[in-house]
This record gives C-alpha cells, sequence and structure tokens, in this order.
C-alpha cells in the first residue's frame, strides 16, 4: 500500500490479511494461543466489520475470555461478545453474555449498555403483535431497569422511548383480541379487553378506539348508560379522534347522548377525568 510507513498502519494491515485469509482461502490460521489478549481483541474488532454475521468476533471475544480471563480485555470481550451475539440475533446468548459482565463488573461504565443491551435482546424479539407477550412484559421490565439505574446514561432516553413503544404494544394485543372478540358478538369477552386499555393503558395511543369499540359493545347488548359514559370520556379526552365521530353518530343515532349515565366502572373513570385526573 503506497503511503502506509506507520508502524500502526503496518499492524492493520497485517490483522485484514490475517482476516480475510482466516475467513475465506483455506489457510489455517495460526493457533490463538500463540497471540495476546490485545491481538485477539482486535481481530474480534476487525471480524465485527466484516463478518454480517459476527459469528468470527464470537469467536474472538470468547477466547480472549477464555485464555485471559482476569485481563482488562477479558472485561472489554464480554461486553463486545454480548453486542455481537446480539449483532448475530443469538438474543439468549446476548442476555447471558450481559448478564454475566453485569454480575462480575457492575460499577463499570459499560454497565449501564450491558443493562440496555439486556433489555434490547427482548425488545428486539418483539416483531408481531400475535407474538407471546412474555417477551413484551421482559423488555418493560429490562428497559425500566435501565431508566431507574442508569438515569443519567446515554441510553436512558432510548429506553424511555422503547419502553413506551413496548407498552403500545401490550395494548394493542389486548385491542386485537378485543375486536376478535367483538366481531364475534362475544360483547362481554370484548368489553373486559377494552376495559383493560382503559385502565391499565391509557396513556397508550389506543385507548381512543377501546372507548369507541366499549361504546359499541355496551349499545350492542342494550346498556345504554355504559355506552354514554364511555362517549362522554371519549368526547372530553379525544374530541379530535375519528373514534369520536363514529361514537357520536352512534349514540345520536338512537336518540342518546355523549353523557355520563348511570353508575358502573366507566362513572369513575369519567369523574376522574373531569377532575383533571387520569387513573
Amino acid at each position: 500500500m503506497t503511503g502506509v510507513t506507520s508502524r500502526a498502519g503496518f499492524i492493520w494491515a497485517a490483522l485484514l490479511v490475517a482476516g480475510l485469509s482466516g475467513c475465506g482461502g483455506g489457510q489455517a490460521e495460526a493457533p490463538l494461543d500463540n497471540l495476546t489478549a490485545e491481538q485477539i481483541y482486535k481481530r474480534g474488532e476487525l471480524a465485527l466489520e466484516t463478518d454480517k454475521k459476527a459469528d468470527g468476533a464470537i469467536r474472538y471475544f470468547s477466547e480472549v475470555e477464555r485464555l485471559y480471563p482476569y485481563s482488562e480485555w477479558a472485561k472489554r470481550s464480554l461486553i463486545m461478545q454480548a453486542f455481537s451475539q446480539h449483532k448475530a440475533k443469538k438474543y439468549e446468548d446476548a442476555r447471558g453474555s450481559a448478564q454475566r459482565y453485569l454480575d462480575l463488573y457492575p460499577a463499570e461504565e459499560d454497565a449501564a449498555y450491558a443493562q440496555y443491551l439486556l433489555a434490547l435482546s427482548y425488545y428486539d424479539q418483539i416483531d408481531e403483535v400475535g407474538r407471546d407477550q412474555g417477551l413484551t412484559f421482559q423488555a418493560l421490565q429490562g428497559m425500566r431497569e435501565v431508566i431507574e439505574k442508569y438515569p443519567d446514561s446515554e441510553y436512558a432516553r432510548s429506553a424511555m422511548l422503547k419502553f413506551d413503544l413496548a407498552f403500545d404494544h401490550l395494548a394493542a394485543k389486548e385491542m386485537e383480541i378485543g375486536r376478535y372478540y367483538l366481531k364475534r358478538g362475544q360483547y362481554t369477552a370484548a368489553i373486559n379487553r377494552f376495559r383493560t386499555v382503559v385502565q391499565d393503558f391509557q396513556t397508550t395511543t389506543h385507548t381512543p378506539e377501546a372507548l369507541h369499540r366499549l361504546v359499541e359493545a355496551y349499545l350492542a347488548l342494550g346498556l345504554t348508560d355504559e355506552a354514554q359514559t364511555a362517549g362522554a370520556i371519549l368526547g372530553h379526552n379525544f374530541k379530535s379522534s375519528p373514534f369520536y365521530d363514529d361514537s357520536y353518530r352512534l349514540l345520536t343515532g338512537r336518540g342518546l347522548s355523549m353523557e355520563a349515565q348511570g353508575q358502573s366502572w366507566l362513572s369513575s373513570v369519567y369523574a376522574q377525568v373531569i377532575q383533571g385526573k387520569w387513573l
């Protein structure tokens, strides 16, 4: 390479050649036992850049830990191992490495990142509403720990955003099931799901629809007081929502108003909303 005259440049070029020969051409790689911890670590960094699956990086970082377990490089390698496993979508392995880092180095600067990576390994598996919600609960718990334990870290803000998204995901699951019951005329079962959204997930984007679906379900059961109260809450808090217009047409079409009526769990919600409080 023209212009590469420094020792650092020579070492980098040599590492690149070693990394590429190890990946492709059939040349046997020199035993890692003959390399220093730093050299193996650098190979891991190089593999992380060149190997899309990150398997090579995982191997190198693991070997640093195995061969030099009490070194500073072993500490660095453990967090990089967790990162590489996450990149390779080996989420369970990533969680194991991140937790091990937290157990061994709880006071280190990278502990915040290990905690975040632990939570992220759950969060990144939440790819569909229909999946097991246990992962979502785990992600929520993990993100909460990042926020509470490391509020001043660079990961706290990202954890807050992902916490809100995961919380919204749980509400979406309740709505999906509620709509399923509603379409099949199982109104009581549907109401229970929509009630959960209104009471437990009221800060999510799904609350306006949940209130509207309650109007639909209660009207189908002939429970007009509850339907009107759900409409009143919808009108008070979400008047700009298209779901308000839908509920308004449903209620007024039957000669009913969007005003709180009777005594029910919705009456308590309405009273709290009017007083400027939410559940």
